[in-house]
């Protein structure tokens, strides 16, 4: 097996061709219902991954020259420095041929030639991917479920009703429209709220909590920009203290602009309990109306034992559409 490490700023293209059309053939077959992946797309992951921490990535050739797999090799430097996430992607005309195993070995020795003990990795939950994982010896960790709602047939009706309710017990807050970079003098406040995250459901996966920061931030929001997504987020303020108390956010694609992704949806402890869950959502609902009319569909994804986010997303309209095993292996 040929193997050639990407190098983000210098990025040839045939590497780039190679690669996005091994992934795109994987889509086809593992998960059509998701939006593709481009050329400007993969390069934006590879030099910014999700908030400017990208991916090392390789692709490998058959003895004809030709891209037949991708390897990325997620090393996170803002937190949990002790695991490396993997994503083997094999051509489907290739695959059960070894193709798959020797990408995950090479990606194993890189995480561990990092120093770190712990290799994650994530598949749907289909017969291929389950048996490819159970062989590189991996154990079952935790389960994610992806939904989407429709926004082209929601009952507005029973969504005003639900928000209006929402409105009587969180009474003692506003909310905050915030579109693009975070105002600077907002920054501190926006990380305390965003580390709310972390008590989301982990499950078995041996990780710990996020570590976000104002440079963590900047970098997300470089890392949307370069994605070509609009980014809203949505705050609710508590009037008599001025904290900022719990946001949801969503990033629609500008060259797909009928999809969007829900991305954060949290709250601080401390002011559970009012229902500012369900408002933030419905109002981004509203919002996204107002500003983004083509908008068709959103899609989330909850860990399956996140019961309450659960709840709030099938109150939505929100409708199951897959589910993906997150895998774990210590070294």
């Amino acid at each position: 097996m040929d193997l050639t490490w990407l190098d983000p700023e210098h990025l040839a293209r045939r590497d780039l061709d190679g690669a996005v059309a091994v992934l795109e053939a994987a889509r086809l077959v593992d998960c059509p219902h998701l939006p593709g992946t481009t050329v400007s797309s993969f390069t934006a992951r590879l030099r910014h991954g999700w908030d400017g921490d990208p991916p090392v990535a390789a692709v490998a050739r058959d003895a004809g020259g030709r891209v037949n797999a991708v390897l990325e090799v997620h090393l996170s430097h803002w937190d949990n420095t002790h695991l490396g996430f993997l994503e083997v992607t094999v051509d489907p005309i290739v695959r059960r041929q070894g193709v798959g195993r020797r990408l995950f070995d090479v990606g194993v020795e890189r995480v561990r030639a990092d120093g770190r003990k712990l290799v994650l990795t994530e598949c749907f939950d289909q017969p291929a991917g389950v048996e490819f994982a159970k062989a590189m010896g991996l154990e079952r960790a935790s389960v994610a479920v992806q939904r989407r709602q429709d926004l082209t047939n929601l009952d507005w009706e029973k969504l005003d009703q639900e928000y209006v309710k929402a409105q009587s017990l969180a009474g003692g807050y506003e909310l905050v429209r915030m579109q693009g970079a975070t105002p600077e003098h907002m920054l501190a406040d926006v990380v305390q709220m965003t580390e709310a995250i972390n008590d989301a459901p982990i499950d078995d996966l041996d990780v710990e909590d996020e570590v976000f920061s104002p440079e963590r931030i900047r970098a997300f929001e470089a890392a949307q920009l370069a994605h070509d997504r609009r980014i809203y987020r949505l705050v609710a303020r508590e009037r008599s203290s001025g904290v900022l108390a719990g946001h949801t956010m969503v990033g629609v694609e500008n060259e797909v602009p009928g999809h969007g992704w829900q991305f954060d949806t949290s709250v601080l402890a401390s002011h559970r309990g009012n229902r500012l869950g369900l408002l933030l959502k419905v109002a981004m609902m509203y919002w996204l109306r107002e500003e983004e009319p083509q908008l068709r569909i959103v899609d989330t994804w909850n860990a399956a034992s996140n019961a309450h986010m659960i709840r709030v997303n099938e109150m939505l309209g929100y409708q199951v559409m897959a589910e993906a095993i997150v895998w774990q292996r210590h070294l």
